[in-house]
């Protein structure tokens, strides 16, 4: 078929990877920072500067079609030239706290929006930031004429900024304005957060074709970079995704929306037109590190002594909650230690006691999309503490599934490369389309994730004989928090 490139445009850099078309092998790749800059605000031109960056060189030579992933919760306020009104606002711009509260309590609280667009309004959320805008910068707010996030901006501008404007189900999901359940914007939230209307990117499907360049490659839909990197991983229907950051996220791949009136699970869209439902925890990686350095030692040094104890932690559980709490919802709360005796007073029972009480935290967000319905089969463990060996050992018999730890790559860039195919089969009639979109020429199957990529090389780990001591270990865990926390969980749950 040819040679496809998919970049990544994170917060910090852009990463390039170009692909056979057809096998997914990575031919070369590129990197590329974005250039220094302070604060929760950025010129969208420093991502295309680390853009060229990282395609120097010839990197894109011989490519036929590129998709494009980039940071979500972003947002690019245009006036009604396609200018920037101001600079862009990122994802990690919390400035917006109590613009968001604001937001819930204007259309009648969490369920109401849970409702609406499957996600009720957080700080980082391009809604949020419409509402933050009004309050603070009104006259630009009213030079706003059309909103975009960052991966919508940057397909536009290789496309040479032309008429039609595109985003993916992926991103406009992100946005707190779309709404993944029935596959349409909520202009009236707009209205509600900015006080007027803009103009909206057209939504294309998975398989589709934002336009071609003045040279004549293919730029496709684009998503957001958790979209992306699923679709890079291979991952399936039965498949979760928990990611460890100093937070913690977990998202399924699953065949329709999920929703609660809590809010608690936010739904997203994936890349292939299927759902990613997401539960966040405040509290992962964080846990790790601050028993670290009240251990006087490191990640590593924190696995090496938990190996050290044995499952249970000598009764010791700890409470992860140590910025409150997402899932459960307690976020006034503070982490606790319950169960200490003399016998386990001792450093390598501390340390195990942290990676438990931090998987058990993890399972609980788990356990509410299982609760909804969502098949659980395995579980891809990703970031830096999923290669620790104590957390290796742990988390199979604690969640109950095959867990898979792929190896580092650079999956998001992976998955917009996957996409760029995709839509260049769709658009030569040698691949279906995905869902919902016009017949591929010659007919074929209503339902497939094309091109067959192989899936990441990962390391599995079977619960095997741990999975009655890991279930033990839950149930400990799950007695302590209900002792402390009352009926927290399973509001959450319900």
């Amino acid at each position: 078929m040819g040679i496809v490139a998919g970049l990544d445009s994170s917060s910090t850099s852009t990463r390039i990877v170009v692909c056979d078309a057809d096998t997914g092998a990575v031919i070369r790749q590129g990197y590329a920072p974005h250039p220094v800059e302070k604060g929760p605000e950025t010129d969208p031109q420093a991502w295309l500067m680390s853009l060229g960056e990282a395609a120097g060189g010839g990197l894109l030579e011989g490519v036929q079609a590129i998709g494009v992933s980039a940071q979500q919760h972003g947002l690019v306020p245009l006036d009604a030239d396609g200018n920037l009104v101001r600079p862009a606002l990122v994802g990690n711009d919390k400035r917006a706290q109590s613009a968001a509260a604001d937001l819930v309590d204007a259309l009648g609280g969490r369920s109401a929006w849970a409702q609406a667009v499957g996600a009720v309004p957080q700080a980082a959320h391009p809604v949020t930031k419409l509402r933050w805008l009004a309050r603070t910068e009104p006259d630009n707010a009213a030079r706003i004429a059309e909103v975009m996030q960052p991966h919508d901006w940057l397909a536009w501008q290789l496309l040479g900024r032309p008429a039609r404007r595109t985003t993916d189900r992926g991103g406009a999901s992100t946005t707190g304005f779309w709404s993944a359940a029935t596959g349409s914007y909520r202009p009236d939230l707009i209205e509600l957060a900015l006080g007027h209307q803009v103009r909206l990117p057209e939504v294309l499907g998975p398989s589709g074709t934002a336009g071609f360049t003045p040279e004549g490659l293919l730029i496709s839909a684009g998503t957001g970079e958790t979209m992306a990197a699923a679709f890079g991983l291979g991952a399936v229907k039965g498949d979760a995704v928990m990611s460890l950051g100093a937070s913690g996220s977990v998202f399924g791949i699953h065949h329709e929306a999920l929703t609660d009136l809590t809010g608690t699970i936010t739904s997203f869209a994936d890349a292939t037109g299927r759902h990613l439902p997401v539960v966040h925890t405040t509290n992962a990686v964080r846990v790790l590190r601050g028993t670290a350095e009240m251990l006087g030692t490191d990640l590593a040094g924190l696995s090496e002594l938990a190996l050290k104890s044995s499952p249970g932690a000598y009764g010791m559980v700890l409470l992860p909650y140590l910025e409150g709490e997402r899932t459960p919802h307690l976020p006034h709360t503070a982490g606790s230690l319950h169960g200490m005796r003399r016998e386990s007073m001792k450093p390598e029972h501390l340390a195990r006691a942290a990676v438990e009480g931090m998987l058990c935290g993890l399972a609980d967000a788990l356990d509410v999309l299982r609760g909804r319905g969502m098949t659980v089969r395995r579980v891809f463990l990703l970031g830096a503490a999923a290669e620790l060996g104590a957390v290796q050992a742990a988390a199979p018999g604690i969640f109950g599934v095959q867990v898979v730890v792929p190896q580092p790559a650079e999956y998001a860039a992976l998955g917009a490369a996957r996409q760029a195919a995709w839509a260049w089969g769709v658009a030569h009639g040698t691949l279906a389309p995905a869902p919902g979109t016009e017949p591929a020429p010659g007919g074929g199957s209503p339902w497939v994730d094309p091109p067959q990529w192989p899936a990441a090389a990962s390391q599995i780990f079977e619960p095997g004989d741990t999975l009655p001591v890991g279930q033990a270990v839950r149930q400990q865990f799950t007695a302590v928090r209900d002792e402390a926390h009352p009926g927290a969980f399973r509001r959450e749950s319900e």
